[in-house]
């Protein structure tokens, strides 16, 4: 069992053990938490009543952020011609085609979104085994394979998530800093669920939003009612 320093259990003891918060309380009482010495990410789980080991049940997407999330993204882009020139204004970090596709073959990460346009698509599956695992591959579900890719860009650099249910039928992402004021990290997680929710499988029988829970980086979670959202 992982063991807690004295903020985590200070923090653990003010929340009510089975307390459903609405959401504007819950961001409160995590606000009220002992500060850390850096700007804690905000985390965000969902337990959905879907079985992930049905296709028909895979929920994931993608959600805008209307506040971002406090983290500066790294993006790529794998594009030639007009394309390539249309992401480097847009204020993709890396851009490239043939150059950028050896580069990654050969080992170099440093970025944290891939976007790659549908013709060059041929070339970057040839990466699958080195972006999969790192949960890089660009992928049209996701947006990431785009004709489109000065406002792709954009987006991600403004605060686009991506998100998907785990195994275990929970989506963990994010929805800002705990420096972040109450109303922003509010409208960022309305935002989320909305999203969530538009994506409900229809084979998803029974209650579809199970727990909602946010938490600090290095802090408990405090639990949300649902309907609070």
């Amino acid at each position: 069992m992982a063991k807690h320093g004295k903020k985590y259990i200070n923090a653990a003891k003010t929340v009510e053990v089975g307390q459903l918060y609405d959401l504007e309380a819950a961001v409160d009482k995590m606000k009220s938490f002992e500060e850390r010495k850096f700007d804690q990410t905000v985390d965000i789980a969902v337990r959905l009543g879907v079985d992930p080991k049905h296709a028909d049940q895979m929920v994931r997407g993608v959600s805008l952020l209307p506040h971002g999330t406090g983290k500066t993204v790294r993006v790529a882009v794998i594009a030639k011609g007009e394309k390539e020139a249309e992401a480097k204004a847009a204020g993709a970090d890396f851009v490239g085609s043939d150059d950028l596709v050896e580069k990654i073959q050969g080992g170099w990460f440093e970025f944290d979104k891939l976007i790659a346009t549908p013709d060059m698509m041929s070339k970057v599956g040839k990466l699958g085994t080195v972006l999969g695992p790192r949960g890089l591959m660009p992928n049209p579900k996701a947006g990431t394979v785009s004709t489109d890719v000065g406002k792709t860009v954009q987006q991600i650099k403004a605060g686009r998530i991506e998100y998907r249910v785990d195994k275990t039928g929970i989506v963990h992402t994010v929805i800002g800093k705990i420096s972040f004021d109450k109303i922003k990290l509010v409208e960022n997680a309305k935002t989320l669920m909305e999203s969530i929710v538009k994506a409900k499988p229809s084979s998803a029988k029974g209650t579809y939003i199970k727990t909602v829970t946010l938490s600090p980086t290095m802090g408990p979670g405090v639990s949300v009612d649902p309907a609070s959202i």
